[in-house]
């Protein structure tokens, strides 16, 4: 059984408007239920949509601990452990999953360009750090690099390592992610707008950020994909278009927390540097929203 597989929603963060933009850890939890309801297979806290860049260990340890409780099995949380540091990183993959975590995301690191040897050395000492599955994460966009699929091949027989993430919208470095994972590996796709083609690769899931704002549609469309609805899984996947239209508009996850805030769960906005929509932005999130609604 995959460890990591179907719809995987990097749930936002809630963070406060008044001084020094504190966690509110709570807010979160009309949204989970909505999650949870919707059907999605998981809850990742901390990644990009998640602001793990912006939020202390201290945090990323004390919202994953409440997103397990809130959760209470129903799915699985994953959590995002990825530092710079090799030393960092262990040491938070320590803290984080006496949370009670199913599962852990690593990136590599940002800012720095080490060897692909370095890049394999640092994955696999994470991981001895590891008691559950571990979820490699490639974002080139924000880490500088590419995760090589040499690297993943490098890799593919630690027994704690199971899978790896890819936002890269690269179908064909996908295609190597899977290849170079030789069926030891689950490889999800975390660019919504190609979940049918990552599907149609063999992708074992998505990690999909618009899911929270539309979980049941990104439900919907890995459904199809899976009972082989080529038509319905065609109209989901159109679908997300005009969300992540909107989500373009600002930098992550400054459009996806308004647009969510709008629909009535308290995420509260991006964490500074982030500032919060502009009135062009604001209107189009709110027609959005507007039109999301007069569809249910």
């Amino acid at each position: 059984m995959a460890a990591f597989s179907g719809v995987i929603v990097p749930i936002l963060t809630p963070f406060g408007r008044t001084a020094g933009q504190p966690l509110v850890a709570g807010n979160a939890d009309t949204l989970v239920e909505r999650l949870v309801g919707a059907g999605v297979d998981g809850l990742f806290a901390f990644g990009s949509n998640g602001e793990f860049h912006v939020a202390s260990d201290d945090e990323r340890v004390a919202y994953t601990a409440h997103l397990v409780e809130r959760a209470a099995g129903r799915v699985p949380v994953i959590a995002g452990v990825g530092s710079c540091s090799t030393a960092e990183a262990r040491e938070l993959v320590k803290r984080v999953q006496d949370t009670g975590v199913s599962g852990l995301s690593v990136v590599n690191p940002y800012f720095l360009q080490p060897s692909d040897d370095e890049l394999a050395a640092h994955f696999e000492a994470v991981a001895d750090a590891a008691e559950v599955p571990v979820l490699l994460y490639n974002i080139p966009k924000a880490t500088g690099r590419v995760i090589a699929p040499a690297v993943v091949a490098k890799v593919a027989a630690h027994p704690s390592i199971a899978g790896i993430k890819d936002s890269s919208g690269d179908l064909d470095l996908l295609a190597s992610y899977i290849e170079a994972g030789d069926g030891a590996l689950d490889v999800l796709v975390g660019s919504d707008g190609i979940i049918s083609a990552a599907h149609a690769l063999g992708a074992s899931g998505a990690v999909a950020g618009t899911a929270n704002l539309v979980p049941e549609t990104v439900v919907g469309l890995w459904a199809a994909l899976e009972a082989g609805e080529t038509g319905r899984a065609s109209e989901l996947q159109a679908a997300l278009e005009p969300v992540r239209d909107v989500l373009h508009l600002g930098a992550v996850p400054q459009m996806l927390k308004r647009l969510v805030e709008l629909s009535g769960y308290p995420v509260g906005p991006a964490r500074l540097p982030v500032e919060e929509a502009g009135p062009e932005a604001d209107a189009a999130a709110r027609a959005l929203v507007a039109a999301l609604a007069g569809e249910e």
